[in-house]
């Protein structure tokens, strides 16, 4: 869960119909749908198991008793920017701090109460983020405190991750989504499977068992650090991961050298599949395509793209965001 600090807080209409006089406008917690510069203050998140609230709430509390400032996104001013809380599994946390104002005293105040007060964090981190947007991709991520990453747990197999690494917010659902993905696939131990938008390999490997080799294509290196070192630590040799900006890397060398793919799994972010990528597909039309989504609106534009090549024979949604009304959809498509 990533959470917003905001010096602006979003006020309740009967807020706005009293006539109190708010002083504390200070929020950490959710934007409000189409207003950006607008943040719900949330007590208690439903979404997360514990510890996460207390987390978060000691964060806010210890912030305004001294005297921190929250993030102004209109005006950009503030020391606090958002928090990242990632929990696993078996029970390991990162929480990552993104601090917009270069305040070593009051940052490493902070910190350390953290630290303190909650030991059983497994990696605390930090980033100094003073660009207009509050992507973390390309910047660089400071470990205060334990590791610069936390492990994760499917089906025997261990995957490490850190700060930028993607991977599915859900892990109970992720390996329902998982289990899905490789059953719409139906390998039987001969073929040659790409992986595109691999991120740390999670499917890759989650699949490898039942295929001859999988190929995994990511665009953040981190990732794919993550993914191989991931792959040695589960002993799966046959797979290989590459780094690149998907519709540079993926291209008739890159498969001319690896191969001409039999089923191609994707799980592209929330933009889809950019249609140089789509076209590279249809270029070499494998036998299968897996397309796992989490915006159904790109996923069926970018299967309106392959229509006339490809037929949808199944389709299974999963609920990944529980209390909100988006899923995560796979979609086998089988070739005319």
């Amino acid at each position: 869960m990533e959470f917003s600090f905001s010096d602006s807080r979003w006020l309740t209409l009967e807020e706005l119909r009293s006539d109190i006089i708010f002083k504390d406008k200070n929020a950490l917690g959710f934007h409000i749908p189409g207003m950006w510069d607008k943040i719900l203050d949330i007590e208690k998140c439903h979404l997360q198991e514990d510890p996460s609230n207390a987390i978060r709430n000691e964060i806010k509390d210890f912030s305004e008793k001294n005297g921190f400032t929250f993030f102004n996104p209109r005006n950009q001013y503030g020391l606090l920017r958002t928090l990242m809380i990632r929990t696993s599994s078996i029970g390991e946390i990162m929480v990552l701090i993104q601090f917009y104002e270069d305040d070593k005293s009051k940052r490493e105040l902070l910190l350390k109460h953290i630290a303190e007060t909650f030991p059983n964090i497994t990696a605390l981190q930090f980033v100094v983020n003073q660009k207009q947007n509050d992507t973390i991709y390309d910047q660089e991520i400071i470990c205060f405190a334990g590791r610069d990453h936390i492990f994760e747990e499917m089906e025997g197999l261990q995957f490490k991750i850190n700060a930028k690494s993607f991977y599915q917010t859900n892990s109970e659902q992720a390996f329902e989504l998982y289990k899905i993905t490789r059953d719409f696939a139906g390998l039987t131990g001969d073929e040659l499977v790409y992986d595109l938008y691999t991120g740390t390999g999670t499917i890759a490997q989650f699949i490898a068992k039942e295929a001859k080799k999988v190929v995994g294509i990511e665009s953040v290196p981190e990732a794919i650090s993550d993914a191989k070192e991931n792959a040695k630590r589960n002993k799966i040799e046959n797979v290989d991961f590459f780094a690149g900006d998907m519709k540079t890397v993926f291209n008739e060398s890159f498969i001319a050298e690896n191969g001409l793919p039999d089923v191609i799994i994707t799980d592209p972010p929330r933009d889809g599949m950019h249609k140089d990528v789509v076209q590279q597909i249809l270029s070499i039309l494998p036998n299968k395509i897996v397309y796992v989504s989490c915006n159904s609106a790109t996923q069926a534009r970018d299967l309106e793209l392959m229509k006339e090549y490809y037929k949808a024979t199944k389709v299974q949604p999963v609920d990944m965001f529980p209390q909100t009304h988006h899923v995560e959809n796979v979609v086998l498509l089988e070739k005319r």
